[in-house]
């Protein structure tokens, strides 16, 4: 790791100790940017998924349903739901911030509905997935093969996402951990 990592490879917002890495998405925020989002009217909820090392496991079999999902630590307060159902019932959308706050968020409305939540999650969204609270996802460019692409491409849908990784490539985007950003509604 180099030395400007222990400064700034950590989110403005962070909280909570525990993650081996930042949700990255959440890297693009300066407290001017949030300042600006919450002026707008925007009400921001946070939640807490301690990243571990199989997120950047690549898949371990061939097929998607063999592929034996690493466990995670995580938390949505009932503050959060509080402002997540807020929203849903003003018509607003969830957009979430990195694939951690989606599998999180998920994580705790596996029953249909958000509700406060804490404790240990193994959920893998794959196709199929029925996505119960995330209406839009501002994600990086993620690595080939990973869980974290079978879960943006769920998302997003397949087209959608070659083609955006297309541009990414043509363009020269940056990947990964300091990579450039994109927002899928």
């Amino acid at each position: 790791m180099m030395d400007a990592d222990v400064a700034d490879y950590q989110t403005i917002y962070a909280q909570k100790d525990g993650a081996i890495a930042a949700p990255t998405a959440g890297l693009h925020f300066t407290r001017s940017l949030l300042n600006q989002l919450i002026n707008r009217g925007i009400r921001i909820a946070t939640v807490t998924l301690h990243v571990g090392a199989g997120t950047f496991r690549p898949l371990s079999a061939d097929l998607l349903e063999q592929h034996s999902m690493h466990s995670e630590s995580g938390a949505v307060s009932q503050s959060a739901v509080d402002i997540v159902n807020r929203c849903r019932q003003e018509q607003g959308r969830i957009i979430a911030v990195g694939t951690t706050s989606v599998r999180v968020l998920e994580s705790a409305a596996q029953d249909g509905q958000l509700k406060a939540w804490a404790g240990e999650t193994d959920l893998f969204i794959k196709p199929g997935f029925e996505f119960k609270v995330v209406d839009g996802l501002l994600t990086n460019f993620h690595v080939p093969r990973s869980t974290l692409v079978v879960l943006v491409r769920t998302f997003g849908g397949d087209e959608l996402i070659r083609q955006a990784y297309e541009e990414a490539i043509a363009e020269k985007y940056r990947f990964f951990s300091y990579g450039d950003a994109m927002l899928i509604l």
